[in-house]
Parts: structure tokens; sequence; C-alpha cells
């Protein structure tokens, strides 16, 4: 026998444990009672952007990550590679629909959300309601999208981050260790940061942090953490001794190109609707990262006597990473400015940087994602236009450069540092407890493919 529960048909067994744990099982009616103001209509045009942005934001992980980063390893690894986004888009799926989502957005308080709407419960009420994210907080921010577009959009934000992660430790963790990790990591790092970050009532929000999408929840983020993961793993087997150079660049530009156009849709999508910020957004990540791209070749021309098309696509997403937090706080010119320095300093990181250190980044997921996440927060300290973010109605969110907002940015780029670092560090410690970490000698040396999923490329 089946009842419903909060609009949704769900076993009758199910009614108690959910009561047990605490999850609400009103309808979203009463959740969202009074949040949506009369005569209030879903606008098709913003809701056919964000759907589109969506698509656009999934296809950067499945097939575009997949296939740059498969691209870059080993050929006795490319499957292995190529599983790892493909498995963390269905698995992530699944926890930002039991618990991801209800932590990451609901109010809750300062430091994380609440369960009320784990499992989506409540979406039988109002599927066809324009979504006002924080209702009853005193904070709300409406919209005129329904809520489904936004969880989908949102969705696709919690399945890249952990799938860019992978790059730190590419070629050696062991299937069961990565599946363990990151459904921890997604539940107790990404989706608490994300209330920071994005959820009115999350304390950097209050605090006035400027990130458009996602420099420090997606960026600075998975940058930290795939560097943790790196460390804690260890190098891998020959590094600086074998040839591992990669086994197809065609495979990785294709990826590349994915990337790029996806990310027009990670960072316009990210206005919530289609209009000037959006438009102004996609103009500004275009602007970086064709001069982060060009300023990567301009330095390995010089430095190393050639440009590499390997390090056209690395800078190339050095800009696209560099621009995610500002893209909607900056005008096109600052916008380029920004894409020439992060191609450059993401180049040094990349080259200099760690070799020095000597920690063994397989597809330098910090030295692009990290250090590029934290150029692009603080230039938004430095270079925000105010009139991008503020509006008559509500002048109170305006964004202006200056020493105040540059201070913000600062404490907001060492608190994810700070959160993600020590977090993975703790969550690395109980994966390798329970299932181990990493593939043995003998398995790393014969290949992940054959190793973990018995197929190979021939």
């Amino acid at each position: 026998m089946n009842r419903n529960i909060a609009g949704q048909w769900w076993p009758a067994t199910l009614a108690l444990p959910l009561a047990v744990a605490g999850l609400s099982t009103m309808p979203m009616a009463a959740w969202a009672q009074g949040t949506v103001a009369t005569g209030a209509r879903i606008d098709t045009g913003d809701t056919t952007w964000m759907l589109l942005s969506t698509i656009l934001v999934l296809m950067m992980t499945i097939p575009g990550l997949a296939l740059f980063y498969c691209g870059m390893v080993r050929k006795k690894n490319v499957l292995a590679t190529m599983m790892q986004s493909f498995a963390l888009c269905c698995v992530i799926t699944m926890v930002w629909f039991v618990a991801g989502y209800s932590l990451a957005f609901t109010n809750g308080n300062a430091f994380i959300g609440d369960l009320s709407r784990a499992f989506l419960s409540g979406m039988g009420e109002t599927w066809d309601k324009p979504f006002i994210l924080g209702a009853g907080s005193g904070n709300e921010v409406a919209s005129t999208i329904p809520e489904a577009a936004f969880i989908m959009f949102q969705m696709s934000f919690a399945i890249i981050t952990p799938a860019v992660i992978t790059g730190a430790f590419a070629d050696r963790m062991k299937f069961s260790a990565l599946l363990v990790l990151m459904v921890l990591w997604s539940l107790l790092i990404y989706a608490p940061l994300t209330h920071w970050v994005w959820a009115p009532t999350g304390w950097l929000n209050q605090m006035g942090l400027a990130d458009f999408a996602g420099g420090t929840v997606v960026e600075i983020n998975s940058g930290i953490s795939g560097l943790v993961i790196a460390v804690m793993i260890g190098r891998r087997l020959g590094y600086g001794q074998e040839n591992m150079a990669p086994f197809n660049l065609a495979y990785a530009v294709i990826g590349a190109a994915l990337l790029w156009v996806g990310w027009m849709g990670f960072n316009a999508g990210s206005a919530g609707a289609a209009g000037g910020r959006a438009a102004m957004a996609m103009l500004a990540t275009q602007m970086a990262a064709a001069g982060a791209a060009a300023s990567w070749i301009l330095a390995e021309w010089l430095e190393r006597g050639k440009p590499t098309v390997l390090g056209a696509i690395s800078g190339a997403v050095a800009g696209l990473v560099g621009i995610t937090p500002a893209c909607g706080y900056v005008m096109p010119g600052p916008a380029l400015l920004i894409g020439l320095v992060a191609g450059l300093v993401c180049f040094w990181a990349v080259t200099h940087l760690k070799t020095k250190l000597g920690y063994d980044d397989t597809l330098d997921v910090f030295g692009v994602h990290g250090v590029g996440g934290m150029i692009g927060m603080l230039a938004t300290g430095v270079l925000a236009y105010g009139p991008l973010s503020g509006t008559t109605e509500h002048p109170e969110g305006t964004v202006f450069a200056g020493l105040p907002q540059l201070g913000t940015q600062a404490i907001g780029v060492l608190t994810t540092i700070v959160f993600a670092g020590v977090g993975t560090f703790i969550l690395v410690k109980i994966t390798d407890a329970l299932v181990g970490l990493r593939v043995t000698s003998e398995e790393e040396r014969e290949g992940l493919d054959e190793v973990l999923h018995g197929e190979r490329i021939v």
C-alpha cells in the first residue's frame, strides 16, 4: 500500500523512518506558505534559458570533462578516468535528491540547511509556481522559474565539482574509494559551503560575499580538496622518471571545447533569468577564456620555445575558472584582464610551483581551479562594476569594488581553503579506514581500466 507524502508517492513503510529522521512530510504548500505573490507567474523565456543552461553544464561533465581528462592520462587508464565522471554524474544525482539539495538550500541556520526537503519532498504542491529561494527567512530571493529548474541547475554544479577533483588523483585511486569519498564530500563539504555562499541564510552570503557562479563553491573548493587528496594518496609510480605523456590530446581538445561552450551556461545561467546580466556574464566569460589562452600560449612560447596544444586548452580553462566568480560583476575590459592574469599565474603554478613543492596533482586541479578561483574571487573585489548587481528595488545587493569588498572576498577565499582542506583531510582518513584508498603497485602498473573494470582500449 502506498501513501502520498508531500506530494510524492512513497511506500508506506518509508513514512516511519522519515518521521524518525526528522524529515518533513508536510506538503510544500505549507513550507512555502505565503511566499508566492498573487499573480506571480513562471516566465517561459527565463525557464527556457535555465533549462538550456542546465543542459550545457551537464554537458561539461559528460562528455566534456570526461573527454578532457581521459585525453591527458595514459592509455591504460582512459576508460577508468571516463568512468569516474560518468559514475559521479549518476551517484551525485541521487545524493542531491536524498539530502544534498536540502542541506544546501533550505533555510536551516547560518551554517547548514535542514532536512525539510530531503527526497525533494513537497514538490507535488507547487511544481508549477515561481520558486522563491529562502522563503520565510526575511531575505527571500524571488525568481520567475519553477523550483525543478533551480534544482536541476544546481544539481549540475554539484555533479561537476567532485568530477573536477578526480583529475588530481587520476591513475591511482580505487573505484570503491572514489564513490565513498565523493558521497561524503558532497554531503559534508560541498553542501555546507554552498549553503554559506548561496543560501540567503548562509553566513558568507549575509556578509556580502560576491561569488556569481562558484569561485569558492566549485573552483577553490575542488582545487584545495584535490591538492589534499593528491598529497595524501601519494605520487604515481614512476612520477618524474617515466614518460607519462597524454594518451590522446585530440580527445582533450574536444573536451576543452565542450567545457568552453558549456561554461556559458555555467556562468550566464547563474543570472537565473534571460536578461542583460546573463548576456554580460556570457560576454565576460568569452573575453576571459580568450585572454587566458593567449597569455598562457605566450608565456609557454617565450619560456619553452613552442606553444603547445595542451597549453592552449589549459589556458582557456584557467580563464574560464578565473572569471567564474566575477562574470556577473565585471565589464568586458576587466574580464579580459582577469583572463590575462589567470593564464599567466596558472601557468606559473602548473609549471613552477608544482615542481618546486613536489606534489603530484595529475591533471593540475589545484594549479588551474584552485589558483584560478582565488584570482577571480579577489579580482571581483577590485574590479566589480556596481550597476551590474544593483537594482532600484534592492540597492543593498550592489557590489562595489573597493577595500571593504576585497576584504570580504579574502575572507571567503581563506574560509574555503581552511574548510575544504581540513574537511577533505578528515574524509580521506575515514575513506582509507573503510575501504582503502589506493590500488596496489602491481595494479597501478597494469592500469586501472583492466584492474578496476575488466576492460581496455585496443
